[in-house]
C-alpha cells in the first residue's frame, strides 16, 4: 500500500514515550500533507502505554498495536488518499548526532531491503551510543557488510527531513 520505493518513507524522532501526545502531534503534521490519516499502527515493544484513539486535526484516529507483525522500530500511518507512511521510530533518548544519521539513512531509498531494525542495528554497530538497553535486547544481526556500507553512505549525508514522500 505504501507509495515509497523502499520499506521506509522517512523517520520520526518523538520527544517522549507519551504515545498519545506524540502520535497526535505527528499525525497533525502529516494529515494535511497526505490526506486524512485514518489509522496508525505501532509495535508495542517500546511504548509503556498505547492509546486506542488519538485526536488529529479535529477528528479521531484509531491506533492499533502489534508485537510481531510490525517492526519494533517502525510506525505506520494509513491514509485513504496516499496509502501509508512507514517511518523509522528513533527512540526519544537518542542523541542529536545519532538521530541525524538515522534520519538520513531512513530517507535514503537506494537500498529497498533496509528495515527499521536493520538501521538501528547498523547505528549501534558503527557508533554504539544511539540504542537504549531495550533496543539492544531485540537487535537484529546483519549478515553481510553491504548493509553497513549502505548505512554509512546514507548517514554521511546531512538530512533533517521526516519523510521522503
Amino acid at each position: 500500500m505504501s507509495t515509497s520505493r523502499g520499506p521506509l518513507d522517512g523517520a520520526w524522532w518523538p520527544r517522549s514515550r507519551d504515545l498519545t501526545h506524540e502520535l497526535s502531534a505527528l499525525a497533525d503534521v502529516l494529515d494535511p500533507l497526505s490526506g486524512r490519516i485514518t489509522r496508525i499502527a505501532v509495535n508495542a515493544t517500546y511504548w509503556p502505554a498505547i492509546p486506542s484513539r488519538v485526536p488529529v486535526n479535529g477528528h479521531v484516529v484509531r491506533v492499533g498495536w502489534f508485537t510481531t507483525e510490525l517492526d519494533p522500530h517502525k510506525i505506520m500511518l494509513l491514509s485513504h488518499t496516499t496509502g501509508s507512511w512507514n517511518l523509522l521510530v528513533i527512540p526519544p533518548e537518542t542523541s542529536a548526532p545519532a538521530a541525524a544519521r538515522l534520519m538520513a539513512a531512513a530517507s535514503d531509498s537506494s537500498d529497498p531491503t533496509t528495515t527499521a531494525s536493520a538501521l538501528m542495528a547498523a547505528e549501534h554497530a558503527l557508533h554504539g551510543s544511539s540504542m537504549t538497553a531495550l533496543d539492544q535486547d531485540s537487535e537484529e544481526t546483519w549478515q553481510d557488510g553491504d548493509d553497513v556500507s549502505s548505512y554509512r553512505a546514507a548517514a554521511a549525508r546531512p538530512c533533517r527531513l521526516i519523510a521522503t514522500k
